[in-house]
């Protein structure tokens, strides 16, 4: 097994998750299996009672592991199915620790920092990066992302059991990347290098070398400031990496591969990689990357959450969005709204910011309502539902946003004025939405229904079902405490909200669709978790399909995109045009037409002429 630790300097947020990230995606695009570990210091057990304003989102695997929402971005890059051990936190350490103590296992010695909780690090990582990760192959390659930045204190005991770490699987076996940031202050205009310098020193000192410094700045830097990190640092010049902002995380991997990344990895590991598998490294991500800056049209699509003020409270969505906009041939223009700014009390308290929403919404072309948890902003996410269900608007609910969209059209169609979740009101007459069996009040951490469950389609047919190739079944990620309630099923099937997935106990309701709408659908569970690059989330590509009006031509295609409307963004319209123009060609050719576009009366049949004329 090879180990590839990816260390931080000097601020945290550097983005040392996309950097570990290309590791794995330049060793797996050259045949290699690859994992991923990332490390939290804090002392949670997971991140499953995280505000989206503290870590941004919470992350759910299939196993039902909230973590970081780093392995995420592992997920997308690798296209690998990680598992709940794969986070590891120093409340989970710690937790096991103890409960050996308590067990008897260390023989009544005392217990500490060191051996025991650096010997449990060790032993948790060796354990974890055998574990299958894409079939059922072993990886060969384990990328370890370590958390917060060198310094920090609740980082020691992790940085010490990779000091001995490296001893105990060799050196050949262990490779040492620390990111770094290189500002350039607008005062001097020029790349200040000090900072990385100080976060190696203090690395080295921890006993722990660097075999590659990613040096990360807002603007590409020179070889000058290479070479001298080169001198101070202790490394070579090509063990230098600059990484700059770029319009693309798909540009990383493939600027770090320009690097020699892939060649210093394989030398320095042994990694045994064949001239000819390296040839035809990330062929896919250069596409990718490519089809990236080459889009010439745009979709405006509204976000109406809780959570607006940080973005990566919402990082799966975006990512999943931006996923199926790049499958159409489209880029992204993706607005942001306070679901709390559209309601009345905003209206009376602060107009502007009232009508400057609910502007953005109405000039969207799509609008997606994600999840959250609490009450602010629900009657928000409310009005946003009855909004697009009234103006035709194409919408996609996710968890509380299919609730929401339950709560609209039981308020606003079936006339219960009160219907509402327990959620937020417990007492409501008609409870809508309820708490479910799992949920066990006043324990918050990992009782709600979590990880990947079977969604069974119904027999009628529909649009969301044709979207992921007309199968019996589903599976997908959940993560959410309350569902609709199954009474008022029945009264709201009668009216036109159809229930078109549930699940194996037909109690559970998972998708809505709306009749005699372009695009009206809420999913229970959470869809943005299994988007890929390559391969986007149905519901997603389905909410941009019908945003930019390709939806029922992608369908009658048999949901399939055409080669041409990949690359250039074409229109339905414009193929429909270029079509009929071929069609007109081929009878005129056979009409033998004249220069001036005129028929020979001799010459042209009566069902011709009619043909042409229709």
């Amino acid at each position: 097994m090879k180990y590839i630790l990816v260390t931080g300097g000097v601020i945290s947020g550097v983005g040392k998750g996309v950097i570990a990230s290309s590791f794995g995606t330049l060793l797996k695009s050259c045949g290699l299996d690859v994992t991923s570990i990332k490390i939290d210091p804090y002392i949670n057990i997971d991140a499953g009672t995280f505000s989206p304003y503290e870590h941004g989102e919470v992350y759910v695997l299939d196993d039902g592991g909230e973590v970081d929402l780093d392995l995420g971005n592992y997920e997308r890059f690798l296209d690998v199915t990680l598992h709940r051990d794969n986070n590891i936190t120093t409340g989970k350490i710690y937790q096991l620790v103890i409960e050996k103590e308590r067990k008897g296992e260390y023989l009544g010695k005392t217990v500490q920092v060191v051996p025991h909780i650096t010997d449990a690090i060790q032993e948790w990582v060796e354990r974890v990066a055998e574990t299958p990760v894409r079939g059922v192959s072993k990886p060969q390659v384990c990328i370890i992302e370590l958390g917060g930045t060198i310094g920090d204190i609740e980082g020691m005991p992790f940085v010490e059991a990779f000091r001995q770490f490296q001893f105990r699987v060799k050196r050949e076996n262990f490779c040492c990347a620390h990111v770094s940031l290189v500002p350039s202050p607008s005062s001097t205009g020029e790349p200040k290098t000090k900072p990385t310098q100080s976060s190696v020193r203090e690395l080295r000192g921890f006993g722990l070398s660097p075999d590659l410094i990613v040096c990360r700045s807002e603007k590409p830097i020179g070889s000058e400031v290479k070479e001298k990190i080169s001198n101070f640092c202790h490394v070579a010049p090509d063990q230098v990496i600059c990484i700059h902002d770029l319009s693309s995380i798909y540009h990383v991997p493939l600027l770090m591969e320009q690097n020699g990344v892939i060649e210093f990895l394989n030398e320095r590991l042994q990694l045994h990689i064949q001239p000819s598998k390296r040839e035809k490294c990330l062929q896919k991500w250069k596409d990718l990357a490519r089809r990236s800056e080459t889009l010439r049209k745009t979709v405006n699509i509204a976000l109406v959450g809780k959570y607006t003020k940080f973005k990566d409270s919402y990082a799966s969505v975006i990512k999943a969005l931006q996923h199926a906009a790049l499958a159409v041939g489209y880029n992204l223009n993706l607005n942001f709204i306070d679901s709390s700014l559209l309601e009345n009390e905003t209206l009376q308290e602060a107009p502007s910011k009232y009508h400057k929403e609910w502007q953005l919404l109405c000039e969207s072309d799509g609008v997606l309502v994600p999840g959250g948890f609490g009450s602010r902003g629900i009657e928000g996410k409310i009005k946003a539902c009855k909004w697009c269900r009234e103006n035709r608007k194409p919408f996609l609910g996710i968890c509380l946003g299919l609730q929401a969209a339950v709560i609209e059209f039981a308020r606003s169609v079936l006339g219960l004025e009160d219907a509402n979740t327990t959620e937020i009101n417990p007492k409501t007459a008609n409870a809508l939405v309820i708490d479910m069996p799992e949920h066990h009040t006043g324990q918050m951490g990992g009782t709600m229904r979590l990880g990947k469950r079977t969604t069974i389609f119904s027999d009628e047919p529909s649009i969301i079902r044709q979207l992921y190739g007309n199968p019996k079944t589903v599976d997908e990620r959940h993560r959410h405490r309350y569902e609709v309630n199954p009474k008022y099923v029945p009264q709201l099937e009668e009216h036109g909200l159809r229930f078109v997935g549930c699940d194996d106990t037909k109690m559970r309701m998972e998708i809505i669709e709306l009749r005699n709408h372009p695009y009206y659908v809420g999913t229970q569970y959470h869809p943005e978790y299994l988007s890929r690059p390559l391969k986007p989330s149905p519901p997603f590509l389905g909410l941009i399909l019908a945003s930019v009006g390709r939806l029922s031509n992608y369908i009658a295609r048999g949901c399939r995109l055409s080669p041409r409307q990949q690359s250039d963004a074409s229109s339905d319209e414009d193929d429909l045009a270029k079509l009929t123009t071929m069609k007109l060609n081929g009878i005129a050719k056979r009409l033998n037409v004249n220069c001036n576009g005129k028929l020979s009366a001799s010459e042209a049949s009566d069902n011709e002429s009619k043909q042409l004329q229709a």
